[in-house]
């Protein structure tokens, strides 16, 4: 006699794994485009096999005529350009041409601190290299060659020690580029495509060199200004380079992720390597760590102008999700997260993503410049139409604000701003803070 808990048991083998929701994974992006929420487009790999993609916007709009995305549709993926870059180095390291403990001063003696930075550093975000960027308004849109990255790299001042904190750096990254290039001879979209692309198959990934070109499948940039979509000047490729310059499709990335993972573009002990984080760290070598539905992703994301990607992968089921877009409404990451959620079978509710109008009138008298003597920048409010604009600290362009009351204003899941008389309070998760408006 077969006893309980050993039928439950078989029973349970015997079940197949239960099909994702692809309804109301289909509600939530109806929902989002219906709101003018996203524009993008996602796909998800189980076992090397798409269990669900959605496309929802334009990839170009030009007054009446609008452009649909497609699957086919590409995207500036950003950041996500680092986990290229850090596999093309840990290949280098297992040919033998490079080592981690290699010193930046035998590639670049004149960066500050060149001979205590290794390439394990840069990679690791520990170098103390800081992100460094050129001088004057609108200067993003101008080409930068390589002789000028590496000069403003070292100029700048470091921001820490070699290996005594971890901060984030895009030119750590240009400079693990710079590497590449020399140590292979090459130009680095060359590599990427001898030693990723072409290696795994992935047709649509590639370093941008210039601006986006519609004519490719290259999906323009959009910001949401009320009920409209309005062009976004273009950050030139040449300028984020082997730290955010790769163009690629969510069909692509998640082929890539599974390849990593496969052993096929790496070996496990260099995988193991990037996406180990240490104790106080945030992220590895090239590889960030998220938690979904329980679980521990491994991948990376990406933004700019007002694109953005996200890529995560859960090794024990072999599931990939990747998402691009080109207009940032909707927070990316919860985008994702409700993606796991509804596929996982976790209870996710599908958010309403309803706003207000208010008077434009009314918005005037939040527009300025707002001050705290406890913080290190000021913060900047202006109005295009009926849109309120935030422009952070160290920001390049300003992001649109959603209403959701007469003086109350978010960018949903991230931060609340809410207007007074000639002040403002600023709500993030880690608290809040009232600045001042400056007459």
């Amino acid at each position: 006699m077969i006893s309980g808990t050993l039928l439950a048991t078989l029973l349970c083998v015997a079940q197949p794994q239960t099909a994702p929701d692809t309804a109301k994974l289909d509600q939530f992006f109806d929902r989002l485009a219906e709101k003018g929420k996203a524009m993008g487009s996602l796909t998800v790999v189980k076992d090397g096999k798409v269990a669900y993609a959605r496309v929802i916007g334009y990839g170009r709009i030009d007054g009446s005529e609008k452009d649909p995305l497609t699957a086919a549709s590409r995207f500036r993926i950003g950041s996500i350009t680092k986990m290229f870059t850090a596999v093309m180095v840990f290949q280098l390291v297992e040919e033998g041409k490079l080592k981690l403990t290699d010193t930046l001063d035998q590639f670049h003696p004149k960066v500050p601190n060149a001979r205590t930075i290794t390439v394990a550093h840069l990679l690791a975000h520990r170098s103390g290299v800081p992100n460094v960027r050129r001088d004057g308004q609108n200067v993003n849109t101008l080409s930068m060659d390589h002789d000028e990255m590496l000069a403003l790299i070292t100029k700048a001042k470091p921001d820490f020690e070699p290996d005594t904190r971890q901060r984030y750096s895009n030119s750590g990254y240009q400079l693990l580029g710079l590497i590449l290039e020399k140590v292979t001879g090459k130009p680095y979209e060359e590599s990427l495509r001898d030693r990723i692309t072409s290696k795994v198959g992935l047709k649509d990934t590639y370093l941008a060199t210039g601006a986006i070109d519609v004519k490719k499948s290259e999906a323009l940039t959009y910001l949401r200004l009320g009920t409209d979509w309005k062009p976004v000047p273009e950050t030139h490729p040449s300028i984020l380079f082997s730290a955010g310059g790769v163009v690629s499709t969510p069909g692509d990335l998640a082929a890539f992720a599974q390849a990593l993972f496969d052993g096929k573009v790496v070996s496990k002990e260099s995988l193991d390597r990037m996406k180990t984080i240490r104790d106080g760290d945030e992220m590895g070598m090239g590889m960030e760590k998220y938690t979904y539905a329980g679980k521990t992703f491994y991948g990376h994301a990406g933004g700019g102008d007002n694109y953005g990607a996200w890529l995560a992968y859960l090794p024990e089921q072999k599931l990939a999700v990747a998402y691009a877009t080109n207009a940032k409404v909707y927070p990316v990451e919860n985008i994702v997260r409700g993606v796991v959620d509804i596929y996982s079978g976790k209870s996710f509710t599908i958010p309403a993503l309803e706003s207000i109008a208010v008077a434009p009138e009314v918005l005037d008298k939040y527009v300025g410049v707002y001050s705290n003597p406890g913080a290190p920048a000021k913060l900047t409010i202006t109005r295009d139409g009926g849109t309120l604009l935030f422009k952070p600290p160290g920001a390049e362009s300003a992001v649109p604000l959603e209403a959701t009351a007469e003086n109350k204003f978010q960018i949903e899941g991230m931060v609340v701003i809410e207007f007074g008389k000639g002040r403002m309070t600023v709500k993030r998760r880690g608290g809040e803070r009232e600045f001042t408006k400056e007459k």
